[in-house]
């Protein structure tokens, strides 16, 4: 497994940098998934995106609009 570097803006607007294991590099859902899931650990568990089916990433769009949430770049880690 290859670490990747998610880089990110919070919800507080601080640029932030997580890294995660995968095979390959991730699609934008799987890092908004991983960044869900550790930044927002109880939510993560529910099944509350109503978008699901509905839309093209629907992780993605969920941590914008309602958390502030945005993926800016995911590279492989140094």
């Amino acid at each position: 497994m290859q670490n990747w570097q998610v880089t990110f803006v919070d919800d507080h607007g601080v640029q932030s940098v997580e890294q995660f294991a995968f095979e390959q590099k991730p699609s934008l859902e799987d890092a908004a998934q991983m960044i869900r899931a550790k930044l927002l650990p109880i939510p993560a568990k529910l099944d509350l995106n109503d978008l699901d089916g509905r839309i093209a990433e629907p992780t993605v769009k969920s941590l914008k609009d309602q958390n502030s949430i945005q993926i800016l770049d995911i590279s492989p880690a140094a």
